[in-house]
């Protein structure tokens, strides 16, 4: 065979439609996309939408199925970037097949994607976001009785080097400079500032001080790895028998987990009933961090058992300047935590919800936002759970719940076919051994009994 070479061609002026590539699509996709026709999305989406648009006037804009789907692939595919987004569903047939794309037609950039996240308000990702939802009720798959809260930190798109003061609006390397003066180094560099920050010890950046001027929503935080950066807390509300989640709000960093337990059930409790379940929430797991008697009185008096761990305190507890309510709600926490339902509750919890946050975060690649601001966040952050409960519905539907998987599935499916041909094939081969020296012993056998 000889060696074939690349040769620089003018492009054809016409393309014979026929000669066009073409993709059979990914049985992963194919089958979600048949999940959401089932459910009669896209024109539910298109209803949604329309207010949004002009009535009669302008271009056909892109349809709405394409952007939420292009949003949902960035959960499958776990990216978390816009421009990497788009740039996927340009590259590949497969997941063009998905969006219902021709080969004819250019997939979305990243700045109409901004512009058209930007052009739709936060409740109409709610009402996508309860539209998942809505399916698992309908599979029967959703409980809703039981839920479990926990929350993480995201890493905010802006650096902590870009921040400045919140009432001189002086920026933290004038500030380091500053200091460097005090200390007597008179025409600091940068690097000079840098090493004082390192080395002096009564070191705080206070959020009550210090601001970003590109992220004003944005709070300083200290991250799960130790390090400092400015994020936002993303608090998960998740059912734990079915492990869809219910509720996903995005806060302040520096929002403590009692303060923002309240919305997140409040939050979770209307998608159940908006998504049309019967069920109410009954009982709440959390952890240590979720602990306040306010807060353990608040799910008390609204019918809601808790599970919430107390955190170790030598000294004893006094309910002189507390409401009786207060004290009766604590102690009853506290009886259901050391039974034996409580630790296996906690257990289900540790376990679950974490993979909650695993998949969304770290498999899913949004473990640092993209876009800027508390609204838009929440924005990407619903439509990016929402892409998630609908991985686990055809997990839970089909037993896989992304492309990634199904391609490890079809690899371990493979792997196991040719180890079971390779073993029928040794116990083909034993048989015909034995088989062979049974009829060499009866030969045997034969021979020497006609000659005695």
């Amino acid at each position: 065979m000889a060696l074939g070479r690349r040769v620089e061609q003018q492009r054809p002026l016409f393309v014979v439609a026929d000669e066009l590539p073409k993709s059979d699509g990914h049985p992963f996709y194919r089958r979600l996309n048949a999940l959401l026709a089932d459910a009669g999305f896209d024109r539910w989406i298109e209803e949604q939408c329309k207010p949004y648009y002009a009535a009669v006037m302008g271009r056909p804009s892109i349809p709405p199925g394409v952007f939420f789907r292009m949003m949902f692939v960035g959960f499958f595919e776990g990216i978390g970037s816009l421009r990497q987004i788009a740039w996927r569903c340009s590259d590949s047939l497969a997941v063009r097949e998905f969006l219902g794309l021709p080969l004819t037609q250019r997939a979305p950039d990243d700045s109409s994607l901004t512009v058209i996240r930007q052009r739709f308000p936060v409740e109409l990702f709610e009402e996508v976001f309860r539209f998942m939802i809505l399916i698992a009720r309908k599979k029967k798959l959703l409980q809703g009785k039981r839920i479990a809260v926990d929350a993480t930190n995201l890493e905010a798109n802006a650096a902590m080097r870009s921040i400045v003061s919140r009432e001189e609006g002086v920026t933290w390397q004038r500030y380091l400079r500053e200091l460097a003066a005090k200390e007597g180094i008179t025409h600091a560099s940068a690097e000079d500032a840098r090493r004082l920050d390192r080395s002096r010890g009564d070191k705080k950046v206070s959020n009550r001080d210090w601001v970003s001027p590109s992220d004003p929503d944005s709070r300083i935080a200290r991250m799960k790895d130790g390090r400092t950066h400015l994020a936002y807390k993303a608090e998960h509300a998740v059912d734990l028998e079915s492990e869809i989640i219910v509720a996903a709000t995005l806060h302040p960093a520096d929002a403590s987990d009692a303060q923002t337990l309240p919305d997140t059930l409040v939050r979770a409790q209307t998608n159940l009933e908006l998504a049309g379940s019967t069920s109410s929430v009954a009982e709440l797991v959390a952890d240590k961090g979720y602990h306040a008697a306010a807060t353990i009185e608040w799910c008390n008096r609204i019918g809601i058992r808790t599970y919430i761990p107390e955190r170790m305190d030598r000294r004893q507890r006094r309910w002189t300047d507390k409401p009786a309510e207060f004290q009766t709600a604590v102690y009853g926490n506290r009886r259901r935590v050391g039974r034996a339902k409580g630790r296996r509750l906690q257990r289900q919890r540790s376990e679950r919800i974490e993979r909650s946050f695993a998949h969304a975060c770290n498999s899913g690649g949004l473990r640092r936002m993209t876009v800027r601001g508390l609204e838009e966040s929440n924005k990407r952050y619903l439509l990016h759970i929402a892409g998630q409960n609908l991985g686990i519905l055809m997990r839970k539907l089909f037993g896989i719940g992304t492309p990634r998987e199904w391609g490890a599935w079809s690899k371990w499916l493979r792997s196991a076919h040719q180890a079971l041909l390779a073993i029928l094939a040794a116990v083909i081969t034993a048989v015909r051994r034995i088989a062979d020296r049974t009829r060499r012993t009866d030969e045997i056998d034969r021979a020497t009994t006609c000659g005695g």
